[in-house]
């Protein structure tokens, strides 16, 4: 008797650490699945896009702490992968099309009376997302990521640029998303009405692999 409770006490145990140790994608699959963690892989030419998260706003604030700027309630992003390695590792998208329905954009700074277009320049990009959940923007080499936004005014239509090196986010399996906070653009060119720098935050999900059937959604082992 007490050997089977010997040998039952080390099955659960056992059980119990495998539990712990996440899926056995992580080992052998790849970093980027659907279906789940550790479901089928996307594979290189798959396209991935998702809109922001229900409820959500895409925010360029004039700091990372206050309120006054733009916000948008409705934007979209799409990325084709590139490379999607075995786990752990980092996945390789280009990012084709980031856009903003400037219709449901407005602004709380003064002097202006609405949005005209947020546009974002120099595309495509490339996102680098690791097993950890580490998403990395970059544009190509010699460029850099730029937004252009057109503000109408008092004085009449503004064109303001932002730019920056780079963009950080974090991917999170939850909800399948893809998630930025006060990530900080400069002023390139611009009125006086163009905040120096703008801080964006964003919550994309769920992220969705529409080249296959159903779209389902993504996740990062």
């Amino acid at each position: 008797m007490r050997t089977r409770t010997s040998l039952a006490l080390a099955a659960a145990v056992t059980a119990l650490a495998l539990s712990a140790a996440g899926p056995a994608s992580a080992a052998d699959g790849a970093v980027l699945t659907t279906g789940g963690a550790g479901g089928t892989a996307a594979a290189a030419g798959d396209i991935l896009s998702a809109s922001l998260a229900t409820g959500t706003s895409a925010t360029l604030y004039s700091s990372s702490t206050g309120t006054s700027g733009l916000s948008c309630t409705s934007s979209k992003f799409v990325a084709t992968v590139i490379d999607n390695p075995t786990a752990p590792g980092t996945a390789t998208e280009s990012v084709t099309e980031h856009t903003f329905d400037s219709s449901s954009c407005t602004s709380n700074v003064l002097g202006v009376l609405g949005v005209t277009s947020i546009t974002v320049d120099n595309l495509p990009y490339t996102t680098a997302v690791t097993s950890e959940g580490a998403v990395t923007i970059t544009p190509a080499a010699g460029s850099t990521i730029q937004t252009t936004v057109v503000l109408r005014t008092l004085l009449g239509s503004i064109n303001c640029v932002y730019r920056a090196p780079s963009l950080s986010g974090t991917a999170g399996n939850a909800d399948q998303s893809i998630s930025f906070a006060n990530q900080q653009f400069t002023k390139f060119s611009g009125s006086s009405l163009c905040f120096s720098n703008g801080y964006f935050t964003a919550k994309y999900a769920p992220v969705s692999d529409t080249t296959q059937a159903g779209s389902p959604a993504v996740f990062v082992n």
